[in-house]
C-alpha cells in the first residue's frame, strides 16, 4: 500500500512536464479569446427598454439558470475581489495559472487519504467553466482530466491578462442553487449591484463559491475564515446570511434599478424570438409609466378603507396604437393578486359599453342625439319566461330625456330601451366589431348587454374608445415597435363616432348625474365615460383626448365587492391625473365638425336626420310613444263615445289593455272606458316589452 501511495504522488508531481508536453504538442482545444467569452455571455434576465431606450424592467428569459449581465472588473466591489482571491487562490497574482506548490501538497495529502483544500486555481476553475469537456464531473476528475485542465490554465495565463481571467471567473462562477455569476448573486441575495457589496456580503459569496449548496452554518463558518484572513471580525455575518437566504426571488435589477412594468415585460419576453439577442424593446414611455403607477397606488391608498386593493391602467396613442403605459396591478398593495395582469383580466365593463350601443342605434338611424327616450320603469322578456327590470344607479327616473343627456349622464333605463331597439344579437355584433370580444352570445346575455354584462378586458375596452377617437376605425394596439398588426376595419361611420365623442365630452349633458365639477372635467377637451359593474365589483373610467386614450380599472382581483365606490370616486381620479399630465404642455382640442353633420338647437345631427327632416321616417320610435305614463284622459259627455277613441302609437307590435289584446301594428284605436288601465306593448318578435299606466274619467254632465 505505501508503494501505491508513493506512485500516485509521483504521477501528480509529474503533471508539470506532462502539461508542458501537451501544450507544445497542440493536444488541447483552441483557446477562446476574452472578447469571445464575454460576447457569448447570455444573461437569464434581459432589460426591457421604453420607446426612448430607457431600461424600465428586467425580465427573465432563461428558466434554467439565474445569470446577470456581464460585469466589468472595475464595476465589482474591491471587497468581493479580495474575498474571492483569499478564499479560492491566495497566490493568484503570483503564479502562472497553476499553483504547483498547492498542487503537489494536495496530491501528497490525497495519496495518504488526507482531506485538504483543492489545488485548483481560479485560472484552472475558469478552464472548467468555459469548456464542457473540462468541467468537473460528479465523481471527480481523473489524472488525465486534471492534466488537461492544467494545460488549459497555462494557455489562459499566457493569452489573457490576470484581470481578464478574474473578470471572466466572477461572471461565470456558479453560486448557490441556480445562480451563476456575482451579478445575479449580489442582486438575489442582497438586492444590490455587485459594485455595492461590503466585506461581510463579499465573504458570504466567497464562502458559497467553495460549497454552493452547503448548510447555512457551514457558509457562516467559511465566511468568518475569509474575514479573519483580512483581520476583520465576523459581527453580523449570521444575521446577514439569514436575511439574504430569506429574500423572495424577483426580477434582477437593471442598471437604473427600476422595476415598473413586470406584467408587460413578461408578455414581451414570451413573444420574443428565442434566437434574438440583446434587450427587449417596447412602445412604452417611461415617464408616463411612472406617473400611471404612482397615481394608481395613491388612489388605492385613499380607497383602502372601502374594500379596494387592485387596479390597472392603460394609455394608448390614438394615431399609432402604441401602448404608452401598462400598469397590470397595484403591486405590493394587493394582498393576493399582484402577479395577475388586470389589463388582460376579463371583467364586466358596466356602463362603459353604452357608447357602442348608442353608436349602433345612430348608425342604423333608429335614434338621433335629440331623440326623446323614456326614463321610466321598464320590463323586458328574459330567459325562462322571466322579466328583465333595469334600474338606474340612483333608483330614480327622469322621465323623457334626450338621448344626448341619457348617454352622457349614464342613465340605465334609456340605454336598455335603445338596446331593445337593436336586439341582443345586434348589440353583441357591434361589441365584437369594436374589439371587446364579449363572452358567450347575444342570446345568453339578452338586453343586459346594454349595461355591460358581457366580460371584456381593460386593454380591449380602452382600444375600443380609441376607435371612437379615430372616427370609428378600429385597429389593434401594439406594445412592441416591431409587432405586425392586423388590417384596420370600420365599426362606425365617422359622423356617428364624432357625435358619440361630442356627447361624451359635454359637461352640461353629464351634469344630471355627475354635476359640473367632477374628476371627469379636465383642462382640455376629453370624451370620457365611467362604469360600475353589478354588485360594485368593477369600477372603470375610459376616455380620450385628441392624442391618447386612457383606461383605468379599480376593484378587487378576487371579485369581492367594493364599499360605496363609483366610477367617479374610484377610477376617475387616476384618469384625470393622467390626462392633466398629458395635457400639461398643450391642452387637448376638440375635433372639428365633419362634413355631413348639421347643427340645430345646440345639437349635432347626421344630415337628413335632424328634426323636421327625417329621411323617409328613418328614425323609428321604440315601444309606447302615446299615451305617456300617468296620462289622465277625460271623456266629454256631449261627444259620442265612438268619436272619442284613444290612439295608441309607437313601434310596430302587439297591444294589450288590462291583459286583453286590442290590436297589432304601430297605431291602434281603443274605445275608452272610465277607470285605471295598464297598456302593454310587445315587440313583434315577442322580445321587448313596454308598459304605461293611464286613467280614463267621465266628465260630469253640465246642467241643461
Amino acid at each position: 500500500m505505501p508503494c501505491v501511495r508513493a506512485l500516485v504522488a509521483t504521477l501528480a508531481l509529474a503533471a508539470a512536464p506532462l502539461a508542458a508536453l501537451l501544450l507544445t504538442s497542440g493536444a488541447a482545444h483552441a483557446l477562446p479569446t476574452f472578447d469571445a467569452v464575454r460576447a457569448a455571455h447570455e444573461p437569464s434576465d434581459l432589460p426591457l427598454l421604453d420607446r426612448h431606450g430607457v431600461a424600465i424592467q428586467m425580465v427573465r428569459v432563461d428558466d434554467a439558470v439565474r445569470r446577470g449581465p456581464w460585469v466589468a472588473l472595475e464595476d465589482i466591489s474591491p471587497a468581493l475581489r479580495t474575498a474571492i482571491v483569499l478564499g479560492e487562490d491566495r497566490r493568484y497574482w503570483d503564479h502562472d495559472g497553476i499553483d504547483w506548490r498547492a498542487l503537489a501538497a494536495s496530491a501528497w495529502a490525497n495519496a495518504w487519504n488526507r482531506r485538504t483544500r483543492g489545488a485548483s486555481t481560479l485560472t484552472m476553475q475558469l478552464a472548467g467553466l468555459t469548456d464542457d469537456e473540462l468541467a468537473r464531473p460528479v465523481g471527480g476528475r481523473s489524472l488525465a482530466a486534471k492534466v488537461a485542465q492544467i494545460v488549459r490554465a497555462a494557455q489562459f495565463d499566457r493569452a489573457w491578462t490576470k484581470s481578464q481571467i478574474l473578470e471572466a471567473y466572477l461572471n461565470r462562477v456558479p453560486l448557490r442553487g441556480e445562480i451563476v455569476g456575482v451579478a445575479a448573486a449580489a442582486n438575489v441575495f442582497f438586492g444590490k449591484q455587485p459594485s455595492g457589496l461590503d466585506a461581510v456580503e463579499a465573504a458570504l459569496l466567497a464562502a458559497m463559491v467553495r460549497a454552493p449548496n452547503a448548510a447555512p452554518a457551514a457558509i457562516e463558518r467559511r465566511a468568518c475564515e475569509v474575514l479573519n484572513l483580512q483581520r476583520l471580525d465576523c459581527l453580523g455575518v449570521g444575521t446577514t446570511l439569514a436575511r439574504s437566504l430569506a429574500r423572495r426571488p424577483g426580477p434582477l435589477l437593471g442598471e437604473t434599478g427600476e422595476a415598473i412594468v413586470p406584467h408587460l415585460a413578461r408578455r414581451i419576453a414570451a413573444e420574443r424570438d428565442p434566437r434574438s439577442r440583446g434587450p427587449l424593446r417596447s412602445t412604452l414611455d417611461a415617464s408616463l409609466q411612472r406617473v400611471a403607477l404612482a397615481s394608481l397606488r395613491r388612489q388605492l391608498a385613499e380607497l383602502r378603507g372601502r374594500d379596494v386593493e387592485d387596479g390597472a391602467v392603460v394609455v394608448i396613442d390614438n394615431a399609432s396604437g402604441d401602448v404608452l403605459a401598462w400598469v397590470g396591478s397595484s403591486g405590493p398593495i394587493s394582498s393576493s393578486a399582484s402577479a395577475v395582469d388586470a389589463v388582460l383580466a376579463r371583467r364586466q365593463p358596466g356602463s362603459t359599453v353604452k357608447p357602442f350601443v348608442y353608436g349602433q342605434a345612430l348608425q342604423r338611424r333608429l335614434i338621433t342625439a335629440a331623440s326623446l327616450l323614456d326614463d321610466a320603469p321598464l320590463q323586458l322578456n328574459a330567459a325562462a319566461n322571466a322579466l328583465y327590470l333595469p334600474q338606474n344607479y340612483d333608483h330614480g327616473y327622469k322621465g323623457l330625456v334626450p338621448a344626448r343627456l341619457a348617454l352622457a349622464s349614464s342613465l340605465n333605463v334609456p340605454a336598455v330601451r335603445v338596446g331593445a331597439m337593436l336586439g341582443p344579437d345586434a348589440m353583441f355584433e357591434v361589441l365584437t366589431r369594436a374589439g371587446l370580444r364579449p363572452s358567450e352570445s347575444g342570446g345568453y346575455h339578452g338586453y343586459a348587454l346594454a349595461l355591460g354584462s358581457a366580460e371584456t378586458t381593460l386593454l380591449d375596452l380602452t382600444n375600443a374608445y380609441r376607435m371612437l377617437a379615430n372616427g370609428g376605425l378600429w385597429s389593434a394596439p401594439r406594445w412592441r415597435p416591431d409587432a405586425a398588426v392586423a388590417a384596420p376595419h370600420r365599426v362606425f361611420d365617422p359622423a356617428v363616432a364624432w357625435i358619440v365623442e361630442d356627447i361624451l365630452a359635454d359637461p352640461a349633458a353629464r351634469a344630471v348625474t355627475f354635476g359640473l365639477d367632477s374628476p371627469l372635467v379636465t383642462r382640455g377637451w376629453a370624451a370620457v365615460k365611467t362604469g360600475t359593474s353589478k354588485d360594485m365589483r368593477d369600477n372603470w373610467c375610459i376616455g380620450s383626448s385628441d392624442r391618447v386614450t386612457v383606461g383605468v380599472w379599480v376593484g378587487n382581483a378576487s371579485g369581492a365587492p367594493m364599499h360605496t365606490v363609483s366610477g367617479v370616486s374610484g377610477a376617475a381620479p387616476v384618469w384625470r391625473e393622467l390626462m392633466l399630465q398629458i395635457d400639461a404642455g398643450a391642452p387637448s382640442h376638440a375635433p372639428p365638425p365633419l362634413p355631413g353633420l348639421v347643427a340645430q338647437n345646440g345639437a349635432w345631427f347626421i344630415a337628413g336626420t335632424e328634426p323636421g327632416r327625417l329621411a323617409g321616417g328613418a328614425v323609428r320610435p321604440f315601444g309606447i310613444q302615446a299615451p305617456r305614463d300617468g296620462s289622465l284622459i277625460v271623456l266629454d259627455p256631449e261627444i259620442p263615445k265612438s268619436a272619442q277613441q284613444l290612439v295608441f302609437e309607437g313601434a310596430p307590435g302587439r297591444w294589450r289593455v288590462d291583459g286583453r289584446a286590442v290590436g297589432d301594428g304601430a297605431r291602434v284605436y281603443w274605445l275608452p272606458r272610465p277607470g285605471r288601465h295598464r297598456l302593454e306593448w310587445r315587440a313583434a318578435d315577442g322580445g321587448a316589452v313596454d308598459a304605461v299606466d293611464f286613467e280614463v274619467r267621465a266628465a260630469p254632465v253640465r246642467p241643461g
